[in-house]
């Protein structure tokens, strides 16, 4: 049965330390069908501003760019709990700070033969040819920060984390990876963080293939021409970013549990759409 349904859909590109050069970026969409409307683009300078997006009425439904959830081999080495709010409560408890918790992650990893340091989940390597970074990450690609920032905030705005979490039913929240559909598309191509001629033709065809429907979701994303624009000449790649974590969050929306599979593990989460 088609879906038809004037919910609000989010996908937001999340930033640990967001600032008016590099803010938490959010594409605010609604469905209808197999089409996919982008309504807007938002940026938020400030993680205050995040929580204030968070704490917006329902009904609506977000697919956001960390981790839910942390290795399973970390979780039972550090006695943290059997569920994503225990794990991140006790984490907390023992991290005042970002810092504190790289350093819970280092003194750990160094006990942990060469390779097994930055441990994965079993949803970061579901997908066939692509694999999302460690939330144990902390630099670099900071992704720990992200875990560490993003879902404390998420528990603590009382979302409702299919799977995971049970909070209030109207505002839904699950964890989306842009690379993934990303990577479905263009495959290993780069396409953001520079503006070369390469990477602006690679935002093009991300593009063009969201309109016309080309990916396993079944969506075809609905753009204006500023709009548009407004994707492929975003070098830094989080608009576009947060427009494919928008089609996750619009095929979850129409499923069950939102999408994720029963074997979950309630410490790991799970991508929607992986």
């Amino acid at each position: 049965m088609p879906v038809h349904t004037m919910q609000p859909l989010w996908g937001v590109d999340f930033s640990s330390a967001p600032t008016k050069k590099k803010p938490i970026t959010v594409a605010r969409g609604r469905r209808a069908g197999d089409v996919l409307r982008l309504d807007g683009l938002d940026a938020l300078p400030s993680l205050a501003g995040f929580e204030a997006l968070l704490a917006t009425p329902g009904p609506w439904f977000g697919a956001f760019d960390f981790p839910f959830g942390l290795p399973r081999g970390f979780v039972d080495a550090q006695a943290l709990g059997d569920s994503a709010a225990a794990v991140n409560a006790a984490l907390r408890a023992r991290c005042a700070t970002r810092m504190d918790f790289r350093a819970l992650v280092d003194a750990w990893g160094n006990t942990q033969p060469a390779g097994q340091r930055l441990l994965h989940r079993a949803t970061d390597g579901a997908m066939p040819g692509i694999r999302s970074s460690s939330p144990l990450q902390t630099r670099y690609v900071p992704v720990g920060f992200m875990y560490f920032e993003g879902f404390s905030r998420l528990l603590q705005a009382g979302v409702h984390l299919p799977r995971l979490h049970a909070g209030d039913p109207a505002r839904v929240a699950v964890e989306g990876y842009p690379g993934l559909l990303a990577f479905e598309l263009i495959g290993r191509r780069s396409y953001k963080n520079d503006d070369s001629a390469e990477r602006l033709i690679a935002r093009k065809d991300i593009v063009d293939a969201l309109e016309q429907g080309r990916t396993r979701l079944g969506l075809r994303l609905k753009l204006t021409h500023a709009q548009r624009e407004a994707l492929v000449d975003d070098a830094s790649g989080d608009r576009l970013d947060a427009a494919l974590c928008l089609l996750q969050a619009g095929w979850a929306s129409a499923q069950p549990e939102g999408g994720l599979p029963a074997h979950t593990d309630p410490v790991e989460g799970w991508i929607a759409t992986a």
